[in-house]
């Protein structure tokens, strides 16, 4: 591998992880992400929501295992949770509930008792 192969390859990846990190968790949150924009027309379906979380797990999933395959490190962005959940690969209803660490899970339900 170039020289410069080996020292973009970590940031390459590393922007790669916080992409696919974000869209997984927009997808949690059932905010807009890129998949929306390639089926626009089953953003009415309900099982939408559920295929749509597969898929930016998948994704994020992959970028873990290239980024692993090519010794970039890429646990640093993540939670010791987030990182046992990832090397269980399987996504899983406590995935779902327990990702966002408990301080930002508590955050968020004040945030929701202040706007009633």
């Amino acid at each position: 591998m170039s020289d410069f192969a080996q020292r973009d390859l970590p940031t390459f990846f590393k922007e790669q992880l916080s992409r696919a990190k974000v869209n997984f968790e927009r997808a949690l949150d059932c905010k807009h992400t890129d998949f929306d924009d390639l089926y626009p027309y089953m953003n009415e379906q309900p099982q939408f929501f559920w295929y749509k979380r597969y898929v930016a797990w998948s994704e994020l999933l992959t970028v873990v295992r290239l980024a692993e395959e090519l010794g970039v490190e890429w646990t640093e962005d993540f939670s010791e949770q987030q990182v046992e959940f990832i090397k269980g690969k399987v996504l899983q209803g406590k995935v779902l509930d327990y990702w966002n660490p408990e301080e930002e899970q508590e955050e968020t339900i004040s945030q929701l008792e202040e706007e009633k």
